[in-house]
């Protein structure tokens, strides 16, 4: 366990939800303009779609069931992580918001030196919705997007072992201490406050963004492409500024009407961006939270 120490940050688009390959379909835009990230489907996972508690009204397993058109129901398991909202289930005292990494995706923060005070911003691929006869269906005129949903800033990283959750009891429900045979298997367990340079933001460790808008919209406005997005300014790279991971080719940055215009790569769960060498990463941050 490695404890909340550096002032220094790094930044982790991280990618997590529903889509084409994991679920079938991608997390829902109601037309109220609100966002469900929906969690994949786990086979291994205890914790059932109908189990999970939205607080708005319409269940998680009807929704499932709906947009998959009853591939998977409310008695589907699924992946609840990241796990950032404390009313979606029963808790156990002690219960933090937490995420888990395993294989490629944890080697990935490994290698590039992800510790504690860093942070990962959650976006998935959503799509607005909308009711017929009662049932909710995706909304053929508009397409697919990128949308950043939620946030997790790491207060400390948890080895999962055979003695976790004898240890963390609190943890014993998580998907990821339902297989033990990967050693590179962790937890990030949120701070309690956002903290930025030692300076408390007054907002959450961790939490989920409601509402869709603009500022979370990673997608190029009318691109019929998710992976074409569109970002400030300041995101474009130079011999001097590296581009975040798996987007380190230049020819896949360009800039159009003041704004940095990306190519992003299917490749990888984990685009991390070395907030040092792009400080305006953090006022970028703070406005996506507070949104």
């Amino acid at each position: 366990m490695s404890n909340l120490s550096s002032t220094k940050m790094k930044i982790i688009l991280s990618r997590k939800g529903f889509d084409s390959g994991s679920g079938g379909c991608p997390s829902p835009i109601f037309p109220d303009g609100r966002l469900q990230s929906l969690p994949i489907p786990d086979n291994d996972s205890q914790i059932e779609y109908g189990q999970i508690s939205l607080n708005k009204s319409d269940a998680m397993g009807d929704i499932v069931e709906q947009l998959t058109r009853g591939k998977y129901s409310a008695q589907s398991t699924a992946h609840l992580d990241p796990d950032l909202e404390e009313d979606a289930l029963p808790r156990k005292p002690g219960w933090n918001p937490v995420l888990g990494q395993a294989g490629a995706a944890q080697g990935h923060l490994r290698n590039n030196a992800v510790e504690a005070g860093d942070l990962f911003l959650f976006f998935g691929l959503f799509r607005p919705v909308i009711k017929n006869r009662n049932h909710w269906v995706f909304d053929k005129t508009q397409s697919a997007r990128h949308v950043i949903w939620g946030w997790l800033q790491i207060g400390n990283i948890i080895q999962v072992t055979e003695n976790t959750s004898y240890e963390q009891p609190w943890l014993a429900y998580h998907p990821h201490l339902a297989s033990l045979s990967d050693p590179n298997n962790h937890l990030y367990v949120a701070t309690k406050d956002l903290t930025f340079e030692g300076k408390a933001t007054g907002s959450s460790g961790a939490g989920v963004i409601t509402h869709t808008s603009e500022l979370i919209t990673l997608t190029e406005k009318n691109s019929p492409k998710p992976s074409i997005w569109t970002l400030p300014d300041w995101f474009f790279p130079s011999k001097e500024r590296l581009a975040m991971t798996y987007h380190r080719k230049l020819d896949r940055w360009s800039k159009r009407n003041g704004k940095t215009r990306l190519q992003s790569t299917a490749r990888g769960q984990e685009f991390i961006l070395d907030a040092d060498q792009y400080p305006e990463a953090l006022n970028w941050v703070k406005e996506i939270v507070q949104s």
